[in-house]
């Protein structure tokens, strides 16, 4: 399983390089209502929903606008159009493959939006399936304050992991099926580790190693367009780029 958490090394090392703090308040509140549509609206029986609420809390959304949300997704609040997932595929500068997830009440709006920042950066908006077959979806858990490593392999196989990964000395990324992730989730706290995220995680296959300064750059300023538009809600490459590259383009 080598490999997996490049991408998500890659996004920390450019969060790092522009000073960005998560999700918008738009963005983690259509998770929500759309975690409440498809389940019940009760985050102790719904997955989904107490997770992008946990992500709610950690990004200082006030419980008020959570309510809100989770009472739109639940119908008992008026709301706009209904939000529908879209997952849009495309290629960067280079041939980087990549995916995006969105959540939109107009395909139209997001199709143009979404083809402005790839074409206007060097990359094409493609037909759907044109790079998915390069990626695989996982659940992931991510593990902090990890002193004993043989106690997570232990855990992490009682709870029917597929591996894992230290990402530095007292870190590590725990990778299970998109059925699995729950139960990781719960047996990983109960054995007393610290989770400070579940997700569903898209996996390259394979990676693209970028090295031409103006090629990193063009990429990582699509990537900044398309985080910045309000209807996505993650992105997924399948590029490679040192450090000191990543940090020169500051």
């Amino acid at each position: 399983m080598a490999g997996h958490s490049k991408w998500a090394n890659i996004k920390r090392q450019k969060a790092v390089v522009d000073a960005k703090k998560g999700k918008t308040f738009t963005q983690i509140s259509r998770a929500i209502i759309v975690a409440a549509r498809n389940g019940i609206p009760d985050p102790a029986g719904n997955f989904q929903l107490r997770t992008a609420i946990e992500k709610a809390k950690a990004a200082g959304i006030p419980n008020d606008n959570i309510e809100r949300a989770i009472a739109k997704g639940a119908g008992t609040l008026e709301s706009d159009a209904a939000l529908e997932e879209i997952r849009y595929e495309g290629y960067g500068p280079g041939g980087v493959a990549v995916l995006v997830e969105a959540l939109t009440d107009n395909r139209n709006r997001t199709a143009a939006d979404l083809r402005t920042a790839f074409s206007k950066n060097g990359g094409n908006l493609g037909e759907t399936g044109c790079v998915s077959w390069m990626f695989s979806q996982k659940g992931v858990c991510i593990v902090e304050n990890v002193n004993n490593e043989d106690k997570l392999l232990e855990v992490s196989l009682e709870a029917g992991a597929e591996s894992y990964e230290m990402t530095d000395s007292s870190s590590a990324e725990v990778f299970t099926d998109i059925a699995g992730l729950e139960t990781l989730n719960q047996t990983l706290k109960e054995g007393g580790f610290q989770v400070v995220e579940a997700e569903l995680r898209w996996i390259p296959s394979n990676f693209v190693e970028v090295t031409d300064p103006d090629q990193a750059r063009s990429l990582l300023k699509m990537i900044d367009m398309l985080e910045g538009l309000d209807d996505v809600q993650n992105v997924t490459a399948n590029f490679e780029m040192a450090e000191d590259l990543m940090n020169a383009m500051a």
